[in-house]
């Protein structure tokens, strides 16, 4: 057997048999010519020194989509969600319904669902909300379909989310959460921030958590001296007090902006001008019947809680009438306190409003229900006393037997599209007899050079009829009483 030399012994020999000007050069041959011997025994390609140190793209990696709309989807598609339901009074169906509109509310927010599960009970367990037993299923299904996300529909207490989260071992959220987090991807205004920031930290406040250090005592407490005597804040007071202090300023911040919209207000008051306001269930088409009606321009989408910004705009009846429409921000069932007392301020447009829009959804499974769910919320705001005029929108889409179920038991209604404008005059109609009518009727013969009374005739009151003569205008109306003492000393002496 003959063995093959290595290039330490070669170099040895090289060294008696070249020159020392032509050893270098002997070298580079021999170690080429043993390398070309040994490929074989290399460890994948060889590089030099500067392609060692570059950075190597590995091909395949990338996942960026060209598509923009693709693109859109996949960062919306975050998060793989399993929905959990206690139902404790009523008939399956209305637990099913309760269920899809969650599953809705989570699509709205950027889930995905997986699975929806229904648990019959007397109450939610105080524990873990569905029981251990049936805590250790849902853990299952979670590890089945690989979601990474429990909501639950209903408000559930620190305790329940943290044992709840024990047990399946992915995060738990409930439906306040969610409501919360859809209201602030959709907040736009300074005013909608503010008020879902401090719904927000309503909502956060009793739930902080505490890993670690966060426990841990903080150093003061007393009056000085070597160690500072007293225990002194956790970490975990320390950000309890934070927030309070967050929360007391974000309120004087919203009672600051509550101040603006309430001089607006104040000035339409002033100018006698009606107010109406549209209320309803979330995604019922409140908006699409604002563009409409007036041609507001407003934010249009298939979807929960789309606009949640207040807008306010200018209208006309068909007797040439002015008035205001306010669109509001949509309610939904359980619609969070927090959510209720943070957006306050936004709710009392309808309470100060002389007619109340409740728009409704025709084509939704369960109308009634969206009927109770709004009407609670505007007694929560102290609405009640306002007329109501029930809109029940979507009637293209909706089946004629609960049209006319609807319309039977809501004897102030009406059905519209605001899609196909199906409706929408003899609405407006409906809206020009609801209206406030000025308390005081009167005749007057307004001369030419005071022209600007009669504009104010035309804005603020309700002319029945005018005739231009020789020596004026000659109106026949209806106006509020500042302007009937105004117009009073032109009223037409009796004819003897």
């Amino acid at each position: 057997m003959t063995s093959s030399s290595s290039p330490s012994q070669d170099t040895k020999r090289l060294a008696h048999t070249y020159p020392e000007g032509l050893r270098a050069d002997a070298l580079m041959e021999e170690d080429v010519a043993w390398s070309h011997g040994n490929d074989g025994a290399w460890d994948g390609d060889q590089f030099d020194r500067s392609e060692r140190a570059a950075l190597r793209r590995v091909v395949g990696l990338s996942t960026e989509l060209e598509d923009v709309t693709e693109v859109e989807y996949r960062q919306l598609r975050l998060e793989r969600v399993v929905l959990v339901g206690v139902w404790t009074s009523g008939t399956a169906r209305d637990a099913e319904n309760s269920l899809a509109e969650l599953a809705a509310l989570a699509e709205t927010a950027g889930a995905l669902v997986l699975d929806g599960v229904i648990q019959r009970r007397d109450k939610p367990d105080a524990a873990t909300y569905i029981g251990s037993g049936k805590a250790e299923e849902l853990r299952g299904i979670v590890h089945e379909t690989g979601a990474d996300t429990v909501i639950c529909d209903g408000e559930l207490s620190p305790g329940q989310l943290i044992q709840l989260e024990d047990v399946v071992k992915v995060k738990v959220i409930d439906r306040t959460a969610l409501i919360l987090d859809i209201f602030a991807q959709h907040a736009k205004s300074r005013e909608g921030k503010a008020q879902v920031a401090l719904a927000q930290m309503q909502y956060m406040l009793p739930r902080l958590r505490g890993w670690g250090q966060s426990l841990s005592r903080q150093m003061g407490g007393g009056r000085g001296g070597l160690a500072t005597r007293g225990p002194g804040e956790t970490k975990i007071e320390t950000d309890r007090r934070r927030i309070r202090e967050k929360m007391a300023k974000m309120r004087r911040e919203i009672a600051e902006m509550k101040t603006g919209r309430e001089v607006k207000r104040q000035e339409r008051r002033r100018n006698k001008v009606p107010s109406v306001a549209i209320a309803g269930y979330t995604n019922a088409g409140k908006s699409s019947l604002l563009n409409r009606l007036t041609g507001a321009g407003v934010l249009v989408e298939n979807a929960l809680f789309a606009t949640l910004d207040p807008t306010v705009r200018r209208a006309e009846t068909p007797s040439g009438r002015l008035y205001t429409l306010a669109d509001t921000v949509g309610f939904v069932r359980h619609l969070p306190h927090h959510l209720v007392e943070a957006f306050r301020s936004t709710m009392e447009e309808v309470g100060d409003s002389d007619l109340i829009l409740h728009v409704v959804d025709g084509s939704h499974p369960a109308p009634e229900e969206q009927l109770a769910a709004v009407r609670e919320v505007i007694r929560d705001v102290g609405a009640t006393g306002v007329p109501e005029i029930v809109v029940i929108n979507k009637a293209d889409l909706a089946d004629p037997l609960v049209l006319q179920r609807l319309m039977r038991v809501e004897k102030h209604s009406i059905a519209v599209s605001a899609r196909t404008g199906a409706g929408i005059e003899e609405l407006l109609a409906l809206i020009d007899n609801e209206l406030p009518h000025p308390s005081v009727e009167i005749e007057a013969l307004v001369p030419y050079t005071h022209g600007k009374l009669v504009a104010r005739a035309h804005d603020e009151g309700e002319v029945l009829s005018e005739e231009h003569t020789a020596e004026g205008t000659l109106l026949k109306l209806r106006v509020h009483e500042e302007l009937a003492a105004e117009l009073t000393p032109y009223v037409p002496a009796p004819l003897a």
